[in-house]
């Protein structure tokens, strides 16, 4: 019996980890109103598997977006396809995202419902993913832990049902990375393949898997290096340099060949999206969009692209990561520790990683990096340092890859002005959960007080369960003890680390049965996301509002909600260089609300609908 355990014991763990996160999802799924990307990512899915056609939203690749959209063929919504804004608009797809959902008569809850069938299933995907690279290094028992840890996370729990690119992005870089790591250890034509093709659906997830080119490049010049260094310790014959140089050369033609099939993905899934997508719409477009662009050349070059039928497909991804290169350039006005900004903060992502990552992950964490640091410093004592960091490469080659991918995207992250959520360190859970288990696994490999060690990590994972569910159903809005809680964490940060339009369907409830007795039949709404505020309510109910439309009550209005991240955005400081009209300051506000003392705080509303609509009795 004991042994029966021992061996079906993780497989049912892992499965009651799954089932738990998939619940978990689609019950807090139900309960929220469209965020903001999703109101742009919903409609151009669709469109891209209804129609084939890709002029909606080319600023992100389309695979996640068109899974997404394939079950809504089931239901064939009406999509507005003879809207100007679809036959006429540059890039319309906020516009037509909100006529689809929301104006063409479409049941806009059932098709974000749907739409969010796919992402949810990335999600545990990429726990299973987790799972089996882990047993593969840990063991089946240690591959628990990361699964557990990336699983029940509130913030993968958040991100994890909406339709959007992060935990795409994490799902890509840890497939891409597995399957070229175990080309390395076989490489055979079949494992060839399948890591370009691995590399190619990262690179149709997420524009920020080409940093997975620079990383394959580094990663294979250390596979080669540890070679090297074992195979010279052990003697390979006369000619040394010849065979270092043959190798070298060989590993980059296969590097090359690699590079080649993601290319045939990706060339292949862009020509189906822009089949229908008409050549000269598409001109005027990508013409259009990098009108300011620079350099020229390289702009001047994507416009050529797409002047010819056989290139036309590249030139659409192509588009896309320019204009995420334009937008990174620009920066993102955000709110961050009590200041507006569009310039970013070298802080923003180790702060808010630090506020957000549950602290039992947190302690997990530090005291793997701990230990790994003493036995890094020990297994090196004693001189022989090359041959021993070869002997490492040739038995933890694995891990040093994880390793060396967590800090490029971290660096990556750290120095790009486009801060507007932790969500964007998505790809980096799945790399930090796999190496802290590394880490402890080698300690608890030690004899010395092993069940005292089991016992402490168990109360350790209670804890961080018991912390996911505390947090529900607010996964989106999760901070930790240290960040304020999940009640307080506006007050450092908002965008998608805390208000996303999350909330709009409960503000619907609290007007249909609010505190104080009886329907509120008018209320003024400044809302953040990608509901509509109008469709929930009724037109006749929500009066859309904005702070210079000054204090409702001059228009016998006695309610307003107000999304969180609005109201950051008009009573914080703004950074030096920024400026900000002062009729947008909801000055009339603060003057009958004022603003408490302290780091981030607002004018104190009445009540508060979720986490991160206020709302204020006039």
């Amino acid at each position: 019996m004991k042994n029966k355990f021992y061996s079906l014991g993780p497989v049912i763990f892992l499965v009651l980890i799954i089932v738990t996160s998939g619940y978990l999802m689609a019950s807090v799924s139900r309960e929220e109103s469209a965020t903001m990307d999703e109101l742009a990512h919903i409609p151009s899915g669709y469109s891209y598997i209804k129609y084939l056609d890709y002029r909606l939203n080319p600023e992100h690749p389309p695979l996640l977006k068109a899974l997404a959209g394939l079950p809504l063929l089931s239901i064939n919504p009406r999509f507005p396809v003879n809207d100007k804004n679809w036959t006429e608009g540059l890039n319309a797809q906020w516009d037509t995202g909100n006529i689809f959902l929301y104006r063409s008569g479409n049941d806009a809850d059932e098709i974000v419902q749907i739409a969010r069938i796919f992402p949810m299933i990335l999600t545990l995907l990429t726990i299973i993913l987790i799972y089996v690279w882990s047993r593969e290094l840990f063991g089946k028992w240690w591959a628990l832990l990361p699964s557990f840890l990336f699983g029940l996370s509130p913030t993968v729990l958040a991100q994890g049902h909406y339709v959007t690119t992060d935990i795409a992005a994490a799902f890509g870089f840890l497939l891409a990375t597995y399957l070229f790591t175990k080309f390395l250890e076989s490489r055979t034509n079949k494992n060839l393949f399948w890591a370009g093709a691995g590399l190619g659906v990262a690179l149709l997830l997420k524009f920020s898997a080409v940093l997975l080119i620079p990383f394959f490049f580094i990663i294979l010049f250390f596979f080669w290096l540890g070679e090297m260094i074992r195979k010279k310790s052990a003697g390979i014959g006369q000619y040394p340099f010849r065979y270092f140089a043959g190798r070298a050369i060989k590993y980059l033609g296969n590097l090359l060949l690699i590079f080649l099939v993601a290319f045939v993905v990706i060339y292949a899934v862009y020509f189906l999206f822009t089949l229908n997508y008409p050549a000269s719409k598409q001109l005027s477009d990508t013409t259009e969009i990098l009108a300011s662009f620079q350099p020229r050349w390289l702009a001047q070059f994507n416009i050529d692209l797409v002047k010819n039928n056989f290139t036309r497909p590249a030139a659409q991804y192509v588009l896309g990561i320019l204009m995420v290169f334009q937008r990174s350039a620009g920066g993102n006005t955000s709110y961050f520790l009590g200041e507006i900004s569009n310039a970013g903060w070298r802080s923003y992502f180790p702060v808010v990683f630090l506020l957000k990552e549950p602290l039992p992950s947190l302690l997990l964490l530090f005291f793997a990096l701990i230990l790994g640091l003493k036995n890094t410093v020990a297994k090196f004592k004693g001189g022989k340092i090359i041959q021993k960091f070869g002997e490492y490469l040739g038995t933890n080659f694995s891990e040093f890859g994880l390793l060396i991918l967590t800090v490029i995207y971290w660096a990556y992250s750290i120095n790009s002005p486009l801060n507007i959520g932790f969500r964007h360190l998505m790809p980096a859970l799945p790399l930090i959960y796999i190496l802290l288990t590394s880490g402890l696994k080698k300690w608890f490999g030690k004899n010395t007080g092993r069940y005292l060690k089991y016992g402490v990590l168990i109360v350790i994972l209670i804890w961080s369960a018991g912390e996911t569910f505390a947090a529900y159903p607010y996964f989106l809005s999760y901070f930790n003890e240290a960040g304020g809680g999940t009640m307080n964490g506006y007050r450092y940060v908002v965008d998608s680390n805390y208000d996303w339009g999350q909330d709009l369907k409960r503000l619907k409830q609290f007007v249909e049965n609010p505190p104080i007795g009886g329907k509120i039949q008018k209320i003024a709404v400044d809302y953040f996301g990608g509901g509509d505020p109008q469709y929930y309510l009724g037109k006749d109910v929500a009066e859309i509002w904005h702070s210079s439309s000054g204090n409702p009550k001059n228009k016998s209005i006695e309610w307003l909600a107000v999304s969180v991240g609005f109201l950051q955005s008009s009573v914080q400081p703004v950074k030096s260089g920024l400026t900000r009209n002062p009729a947008d300051a909801y000055e009339w506000l603060q003057k009958i609300r004022p603003i408490p003392p302290g780091l981030g705080n607002v004018p104190p509303p009445d009540y508060r609908v979720g986490t991160s609509i206020f709302v204020y009795h006039l």
